[in-house]
């Protein structure tokens, strides 16, 4: 890897940014000790590496890893959950030589579960969660971003060439609220031990709010909740509803949660409920999209997703009026689908 010499860390800083190593904000200075630090807490050698990023198709070492964490304001326990998102994007199944490329708006949204919440953080799972304040959530996403600029060349204009992007391009990373959730844990959904910890990433547009009030006296609360929910993640200009593939994200807030709950539901009826409201007609589509329509179909209505699976559902955030869901990208060879990874806490060293 190469070295870079400065005068000073306010040089350095500079310098960083003129070579477009930053993501605009500034960065702790990688230098060789604090590199160093990082990586001794993971345990691994420096050079091992983890795979390869596109489009630049950089090689992802831990010790490039490390650089990414140091620039970002990790802290040495970050790191299993840096490097399982690493891991997470570089599966093929994720597309992200594609995603770095596309023209939408997506960006890489990272789901925390299982004791690493607590173990590699606290990783915020409460109110703003997704917002400024959370030193954990804030530097581990911004140290995927970094390693997808500076290993997987993703900059603006030149190989990321999304249109206008989001502000979840320079950090986008929360845990699941397990303790307040009604459902099982999105990890244990996926088929993975409740003492599992596991990051999954999907790729994601910036948060669309989802305003509902209850009222538990209404027998179809929860069904006019679920047709809520399915306005705001698949409506008619999203990709997922014009190309009808992909994975997209329903983040509950814990009152709404417990709203589907009450009605019977779990994780998986909730879905399949999600999925049957997730639906146009093809006539609309032709109307309104009329370059994508699929004229060959015997169907007249199209669906948002392939399957329930495809609508990932977690619960974080304050109770309250609003819920959240991100519509996705949903192209690619793999359609953009969510990767998960286990965070291997393990092999990791505590750094006093």
């Amino acid at each position: 890897m190469a070295m870079l010499e400065a005068a000073d860390e306010t040089a350095a800083l500079e310098m960083l940014h003129s070579n477009g190593c930053t993501d605009g904000l500034p960065v702790i200075i990688p230098t060789h000790s604090r590199v160093a630090r990082m990586v001794l807490a993971t345990a691994q050698d420096a050079d091992m590496v983890l795979g390869t990023m596109g489009p630049a198709g950089g090689t992802a070492t831990i010790e490039k890893i490390a650089v990414a964490a140091v620039m970002a304001g990790c802290l040495p326990d970050y790191m299993p959950v840096v490097i399982a998102a690493v891991k997470a994007i570089i599966d093929p199944v994720f597309d992200l030589t594609e995603m770095q490329a596309t023209t939408h708006c997506t960006a890489p949204l990272i789901i925390v579960n299982g004791p690493a919440r607590h173990a590699c953080g606290p990783i915020a799972s409460g109110f703003g969660a997704l917002g400024p304040g959370h030193r954990a959530n804030a530097s581990i996403g911004r140290a995927l971003r970094l390693a997808m600029i500076n290993i997987g060349g993703g900059r603006p204009g030149e190989s990321d060439m999304a249109l206008l992007g989001h502000p979840g391009k320079f950090t986008y990373c929360l845990a699941e609220d397990e303790e307040s959730s009604p459902f099982t844990p999105l990890h244990v959904a996926l088929g993975y031990d409740q003492q599992d910890s596991l990051v999954t990433v999907i790729g994601a547009e910036a948060p669309h709010s989802v305003l509902f009030s209850g009222d538990g006296d209404d027998a179809e609360n929860h069904l006019k909740l679920l047709q809520t929910l399915a306005i705001g993640l698949c409506n008619i200009a999203t990709n997922n509803a014009i190309l009808g593939k992909g994975a997209a994200t329903v983040i509950l807030n814990p009152d709404h949660a417990q709203i589907l709950a009450k009605a019977g539901l779990d994780r998986s009826q909730v879905a399949a409920q999600l999925y049957q409201y997730c639906v146009h007609s093809r006539k609309q589509l032709a109307l309104l999209t009329s370059g994508f329509a699929n004229s060959k179909s015997d169907s007249d209505q199209k669906y948002c997703f392939e399957s329930p699976d495809k609508i990932i559902i977690i619960t974080a955030g304050g109770g309250g009026l609003y819920s959240t869901v991100m519509p996705s990208w949903c192209a690619g060879a793999h359609n953009n689908s969510a990767s998960s990874q286990v965070v291997e806490m393990n092999q990791f060293c505590e750094i006093p």
